[in-house]
């Protein structure tokens, strides 16, 4: 048998596999693109989860009450461990995880666009629970399908814990809406500033995504950009109802021939402004992932070093 021939009878057997709907194993073959595809899919999402527990993480020190406090670091901790499960999913690709955080810190891989925004408010805390969390889960829950079989075992336990927080986030907002005048106000004026970046999540329009179609024919992604961004405006608005807070959109408004939401564009130059590294809290985010990177390298040596004995011991044995 030809190189030619066994290189095509792989080909056919990996896309009878996708057209099957099953799952794509590690040791199975793979074409190229979609091991890359993969790995930068699940890289961005990694370190997405990483980045990500820094904007809340800026108010452990100054939540309200323990109990608000405990709340809080439970859900940090969530996130690292989510980025922990997502990084393993690309070693199983064959990405090695200092060389993914290198990539990071070096600004040669990307994570959501959302984590470049300032959290300039405790509301913050709870907006992000709600909208940003929110639209994970619209993104995530579909990729408990994806074909790559790791990546959608991980996400099964992230998005059972990213519920968790949302709903964590949304419980918190209807204490402040409860609350003082004051604290209405700074959960409406949170709202208005993480709407749009939340919208923005889903990524670019269909017509201007680079990847989409292709992830969509490999089933790793199972929803376009904008139909997940429908989907998560059609979510929020009765949970806004019920929280007493407005959307910053004069074009939101029922559609009842499409049974969905019309809302506006969002400014899609800031999206490209934040993607290439220009965003509110850009450069503070990268540089606080750089130094915990860089003061953890005595850890990660002394692990090595004790590795490396244990196996020195057991080989000597």
């Amino acid at each position: 048998m030809t190189t030619s021939h066994a290189s095509d009878e792989l080909q056919e057997l990996f896309d009878d596999t996708i057209a099957a709907d099953q799952r794509v194993e590690p040791r199975d073959w793979m074409p190229d693109g979609y091991r890359k595809t993969l790995i930068r899919q699940i890289a961005q999402h990694a370190h997405s989860e990483i980045i990500g527990m820094q904007p809340e993480g800026n108010w452990l020190t100054r939540a309200p009450s323990l109990r608000r406090k405990a709340i809080l670091m439970a859900k940090v901790q969530d996130e690292a461990g989510h980025g922990l499960y997502l990084y393993s999913a690309a070693e199983t690709l064959g990405a090695d995880r200092a060389d993914l955080t290198e990539k990071l810190i070096e600004g040669k891989q990307k994570y959501s666009s959302i984590f470049n925004y300032p959290t300039l408010t405790y509301a913050d805390v709870g907006v992000i629970g709600w909208l940003v969390d929110g639209a994970a889960i619209c993104n995530q829950v579909p990729l408990c399908r994806s074909s790559f079989g790791p990546y959608a075992r991980a996400m099964i336990r992230v998005c059972k814990e990213e519920s968790f927080h949302q709903r964590q986030g949304f419980e918190l907002l209807m204490t402040m809406m409860r609350g003082t005048d004051a604290q209405r106000e700074m959960v409406q004026e949170s709202v208005n500033r993480w709407w749009w970046p939340a919208l923005m999540m889903f990524g670019p329009p269909d017509d201007q995504s680079p990847n989409s179609e292709q992830s969509m024919k490999w089933r790793i992604k199972r929803h376009t950009n904008d139909e997940l961004r429908q989907r998560f405006v059609d979510m929020s608005i009765p949970q806004a109802e019920v929280l007493g807070v407005t959307f910053p959109d004069p074009d939101l408004k029922w559609n009842a021939e499409r049974g969905a939401h019309d809302f506006g564009e969002p400014d899609w130059s800031e999206f490209m402004q934040v993607i290439k590294g220009n965003g509110a809290s850009s450069v503070e985010r990268v540089a606080n992932r750089r130094a915990a990177h860089e003061n953890g390298a005595w850890v990660r040596e002394a692990a090595t070093a004790f590795a490396r004995r244990e196996s020195s011991k057991e080989n000597a044995r």
